[in-house]
């Protein structure tokens, strides 16, 4: 009996002090922004704003908290942004220098003139020999109309004007089948049918691929060669979506191949691709590079230097400098009384540990470039109770206040606890 009479006891207590507590606690649904983020803060360290954003105070170090910190100072200036962007390629024949040899009339391969792949062929040369029947024919139809014209008389009238249309007839024939205008020629001058018709090479370059071997028979649009003109070669390369800006159709680059080291090779922007790979967000790009000496070949993996000159005679700081808080970006600049004072500035670009301040600065202020991190806290404390030791703060009105020293308990409270 008695130990249910203590549980009622204690449990009614509990009820009290939560009501208690909830009348003279506001619910966290009815704080405003500010007062959540003061609480957040701890209570009375640090001051926010109407929208709950930390209000930083001005600090004032003295030369022996500088040095403790590691508190640097540099002098804003104006200069030059370059940023070096680097990524890797895949060297390839340029589609408008690559043909594909074929021909437009059946036959079999009776010999081949080229007969490896990576051959180095010129305009011109003979590639293979085609026997086709089909050709033959029309040979023997060609110099049955010529004999024909030969033997009328112009002023035979209609049937001398119908034997030269049939020799213009065949003619044109064997002009469509890639037959060309010596071999022509030389069938009119002698007068013998040839049995096969010699295929030649359509353009200067290597032989990339050979579909054909002797023997085989051949089908219109067949492709018996590629090849490519390598004496201007394609880089491709993957740029990130964060850097395509730094790159123009038309600036030079620079390339590097591991069998040319230490070489650099340079060539120009040709093409920037127009869609961005979803997966990894990057977008292609396509050099063009001369290859006189063809050292440079398909298939090669190669490394591209893209150099951007980001502005010029512009305020450019140590990104060390700025205080990145996800909504601003700070930057402590000393004033003439050596007081620092927290300043919001808007950034542009950024190379490598230097950044361009596009306002909030001018040229000759005095910024913190090392420690700013410990510099920004203790001004988000503003003079409350969780100042670093030593440190003094101003109020807005421009009042130094020195930091809250923590109270001692009393020996009552030592003895009670």
């Amino acid at each position: 009996m008695r130990t249910q009479t203590w549980t009622a006891l204690v449990a009614a207590s509990l009820m009290l002090t939560s009501c208690a507590k909830s009348a003279e606690e506001p619910a966290m649904t009815d704080m405003t922004p500010a007062e959540h983020a003061k609480m957040l803060a701890g209570g009375t360290q640090g001051t926010v704003d109407t929208a709950g954003v930390m209000v930083r105070q001005p600090v004032h170090l003295t030369a022996e908290q500088e040095r403790a910190l590691g508190v640097v100072y540099a002098t804003v200036g104006r200069e030059s942004l370059e940023k070096n962007v680097r990524t890797v390629g895949t060297i390839q024949a340029p589609e408008p220098n690559i043909v594909d040899m074929t021909t437009k009339i059946e036959g079999f391969v009776e010999k081949l003139f080229v007969n490896t792949t990576g051959a180095p062929v010129r305009r011109g040369q003979p590639l293979l020999a085609l026997y086709s029947p089909m050709l033959v024919a029309a040979q023997q139809e060609f110099l049955t109309a010529r004999r024909l014209v030969a033997a009328l008389n112009p002023s035979a009238g209609e049937a001398w004007q119908g034997a030269e249309a049939t020799l213009d007839a065949a003619r044109r024939r064997l002009s469509y089948w890639d037959v060309s205008d010596a071999q022509i020629a030389e069938l009119e001058r002698s007068g013998v049918v040839t049995k096969t018709l010699t295929l030649a090479s359509p353009a200067n370059g290597i032989i990339l691929e050979k579909n054909v071997v002797e023997g085989q028979r051949v089908m219109p649009g067949e492709r018996l060669y590629q090849i490519a003109d390598l004496s201007e070669v394609w880089v491709e390369g993957e740029v990130f979506e964060q850097d395509l800006a730094l790159v123009k159709v038309g600036m030079q680059v620079h390339i590097e191949v591991a069998a040319r080291p230490g070489e650099h090779i340079m060539g120009r922007v040709s093409f920037i691709y127009p869609t961005v790979d979803p997966t990894s967000r990057t977008n292609r790009v396509r050099l063009s590079v001369p290859n006189p000496a063809r050292v440079l070949k398909p298939g090669m993996f190669a490394t591209i230097f893209f150099d951007a000159n980001l502005g010029r005679d512009i305020i450019v700081v140590p990104r060390a400098a700025v205080v990145v808080t996800g909504t601003r970006n700070i930057v402590f600049v000393r004033d003439a009384d050596g007081m620092l004072q927290p300043r919001e500035v808007v950034l542009g670009a950024r190379a490598g540990d230097r950044v361009h301040v596009l306002s909030g600065l001018t040229e000759g202020e005095t910024i913190v470039t090392s420690a700013n991190f410990l510099v920004d806290a203790e001004s988000r404390l503003g003079g409350g109770a969780g100042a670093m030791p030593g440190m003094q703060h101003t109020e807005p009105g421009g009042t130094k206040v020195p930091p809250a020293k923590t109270p001692t308990p009393s020996p009552q409270e030592h003895d009670h606890d």
